[in-house]
């Protein structure tokens, strides 16, 4: 038997021409396979929580004295209001701090009520035992002792 041989031009020409079809089929394939593939999503890693806001000289303030004015408005016995407002006194920069009641505002202008002192107060809460008013303002020193106390009604 005789052996084919790839001498003829036009059989090698073949040849290469299906070997260059099968190559470049190939290729194609895997082109839309790769293009076909959707990218993965990336991984997004969870942003850190973020740290809660620290309160203010201020605000840290503002709620101790709030507690310490229900406390000796809502005082059990004579002692418990003399005693919380002794504690009460101790965050004033001194026992003669004003304290500004406001009983109107228009337009940015404040009405107050007769200014009195925090040892005023404090005693009239003991003495009425109703807490009628709320902080809306509060004045620090530099040591974060209270200088000025501006309140306005419930």
């Amino acid at each position: 038997m005789k052996k084919r041989s790839l001498k003829s031009p036009i059989s090698r020409l073949m040849t290469l021409a299906l070997f260059g079809l099968l190559a470049m089929g190939a290729c194609k394939s895997k082109k839309k396979v790769v293009e076909a593939a959707p990218a993965p999503a990336p991984v997004e890693e969870p942003a850190p929580a973020p740290a809660e806001p620290q309160p203010t000289a201020e605000e840290v303030a503002v709620g101790k004295l709030e507690n310490y004015f229900s406390a000796v408005a809502n005082a059990s016995s004579v002692q418990s209001a003399n005693s919380s407002i002794q504690e009460a006194l101790s965050m004033f920069s001194n026992q003669n701090t004003p304290v500004l009641i406001v009983i109107h505002e228009e337009n940015g202008i404040k009405d107050y009520d007769e200014p009195t002192t925090i040892v005023k107060y404090l005693n009239y809460l003991k003495d009425t035992k109703k807490n009628l008013n709320f902080i809306s303002d509060v004045r620090l020193d530099g040591s974060g002792r209270i200088t000025e106390l501006e309140l306005r009604r419930r």
